[in-house]
């Protein structure tokens, strides 16, 4: 029986599937990590026996600063934000879920703050609004994360080098996988991404063995 690890970027997931699934509970979004990833292991199955090695788990503690805030021009406890809360509470129900390991980076605090959403900055360079039109909806806290890439990198090249599974998925975006992805490649292991139906670089499909998002795509009817 083969065993299969899935790498969850945990940044990603939580983005993609508060658009996907919609607002849950923390205890609710972990459980629904966790049956989102069985889809994965019963799709593997359907040629060939399977079974779960582990979960990686890789996301950053919520940020705990004080942030100004330009249109308000007021200061923003971060701690104290339900964001906070909420992130906090769902790392705790990842935690207590069979076969999961978290794996945490760090938030480069001195390099977190607002900034303009795109589509906004591009209207104030086409002079299409001016900058008294931009409102608090206008703008996003922008986080830097450290280290999460690495440590999927990392994992990736050890369950590889180790032959401790078969197949490896990575939940994620464009992230920079791709030398960790043809390594594991080299040493056999077959390597499936899981993009949530978020559009890819051509390019990157040359470097993994296959494609599959277990969700029905929200472009289709």
């Amino acid at each position: 029986m083969g065993k299969t690890a899935i790498l969850v970027d945990g940044g990603f997931y939580r983005k993609r599937a508060n658009a996907l699934f919609g607002h849950k509970t923390p205890e609710e979004r972990a459980s629904e990590l966790i049956s989102y990833c069985n889809k994965h292991i019963d799709y593997a199955t359907k040629d060939s026996p399977n079974e779960l090695y582990r979960i990686f788990y890789y996301d950053c503690r919520p940020l705990e600063k004080t942030v100004f805030n330009p249109i308000t021009q007021k200061s923003v406890n971060l701690k104290k934000s339900e964001l906070y809360s909420w992130s906090n509470d769902f790392f705790d129900a990842m935690a207590s879920k069979r076969k999961v390991a978290l794996r945490f980076g760090e938030i480069l605090e001195s390099s977190s703050s607002y900034v303009l959403k795109p589509e906004v900055l591009k209207k104030l360079f086409r002079k299409e609004i001016t900058v008294d039109q931009i409102t608090e909806s206008d703008i996003y806290l922008e986080i830097a994360q450290k280290g999460v890439d690495m440590r999927i990198g990392l994992d990736i090249a050890s369950l590889a080098q180790k032959r401790l599974v078969d197949q490896i998925v990575l939940i994620a975006g464009d992230s920079d996988f791709v030398p960790a992805a043809k390594h594991a490649r080299r040493e056999g292991i077959d390597f499936i991404l899981d993009p949530m139906w978020q559009p890819i670089k051509p390019s990157l499909k040359e470097h993994i063995d296959g494609l599959h998002t277990p969700c029905k795509n929200p472009n289709k009817k």
